[in-house]
């Protein structure tokens, strides 16, 4: 077990640092941010004094080590645009974001789920016929299209929720919360169900597949010739079962509800660090961009990692046979 960490671990430093390396050399193609710091009455020595106080006089090689030193400390420089720390502007958007991902996470998990269990076990009803036709919605449509069709319904015909925002929010300590409030909760629902819909439907129709395949096995035959009740046979033979491959594509989508975020507080103009991100490329904020960047990654590998470690947990294949895929 902790051979197999060391490995994982080891692999996941070496996907951070050629992600890092990808997006740092991708930057250097977006444009001179000195464009966009300087006004049309700069001269050249201005233009060489700003590159020399950024740094971009320096080699790539060396601006990428300078990066990569400074994001091991949680220093990621100061932003162009607004010359303050980069990690205090992303500490400030944040909370926008996580509350946005753990609320739509939560849909995603528990209604999918749900109904995918609900799809399999009644798989000829009208009922699950009808949820597997209208999940093709949440699985075909893009999600700025979803969010434009529930604004339309919500805020403009209906006038029921907020269109945009994030409404009011109340400050504990360093977070900013909208929970505690009624205008931030209102302005939570149509950003949550467009950013989760898609992992909702994806997960449902992931654990309908897999929930069919397994009431077909040998051992859930087994246990109704045993006389067990179909409670006990979809729930606590079946259902435990489906959730082993179910937990790696889950896990993923949580890492992915935080990287589609940037459609959706784009959409919504949700003050999160997606739509910083969005504003920093307009701008051609390098350290921003970055540092965005770097993040989302060492989340997507943080998951990954511990998903790997659930998957080795619960799947007793694995510790047999001493390997891992």
């Amino acid at each position: 077990m902790l051979a197999y960490i060391i490995r994982r671990v080891f692999q996941s430093v070496i996907v951070l640092l050629v992600v890092g390396l990808v997006a740092f050399s991708m930057f250097r193609f977006v444009g001179d941010p000195v464009d966009n710091m300087l006004g049309q009455e700069r001269t050249q020595a201005d233009i060489d004094r700003l590159r020399t106080d950024l740094g971009l006089d320096k080699p790539f090689p060396v601006q990428y080590f300078k990066f990569l030193q400074g994001a091991v400390q949680g220093n990621f420089g100061v932003s162009y645009r607004q010359g303050r720390p980069v990690s205090t502007i992303i500490a400030e958007r944040a909370p926008a974001t996580l509350e946005l991902a753990l609320v739509s996470g939560f849909l995603a998990i528990s209604i999918g789920i749900a109904l995918g269990v609900f799809t399999a076990i009644r798989r000829n009803g009208i009922a699950a016929n009808t949820i597997m036709t209208l999940s093709l919605i949440g699985v075909s449509l893009p999600t700025f299209l979803i969010g434009i069709l529930l604004i339309y319904i919500f805020s403009v015909e209906l006038d029921l929720l907020p269109s945009f925002g994030r409404g009011e929010t109340v400050q504990i300590g360093g977070w900013s919360t909208g929970f505690l409030t009624a205008s931030g909760l209102k302005a939570l629902i149509l950003p949550s169900i467009t950013l989760g819909l898609y992992q909702m439907t994806l997960i449902m129709r992931l654990v309908r597949s897999e929930m069919l395949e397994v009431l077909r096995a040998d051992y859930v035959r087994f246990a109704r010739a045993r006389g067990l009740a179909e409670r006990a046979i979809n729930f606590r033979h079946a259902l435990k079962n489906t959730l082993v491959p179910v937990i790696t594509v889950t896990g993923l989508q949580l890492g992915s509800i935080i990287a589609f975020a940037i459609i959706t507080e784009t959409v919504f103009q949700w003050p999160g660090v997606g739509l910083l991100f969005i504003n920093a490329i307009q701008f051609v904020d390098i350290p921003v961009m970055a540092a965005y960047l770097m993040l989302i990654s060492v989340m997507f590998v943080g998951i990954n990692l511990i998903v790997d470690l659930l998957y080795f947990a619960i799947d007793p294949r694995l510790r047999v046979d001493g390997r891992t895929a």
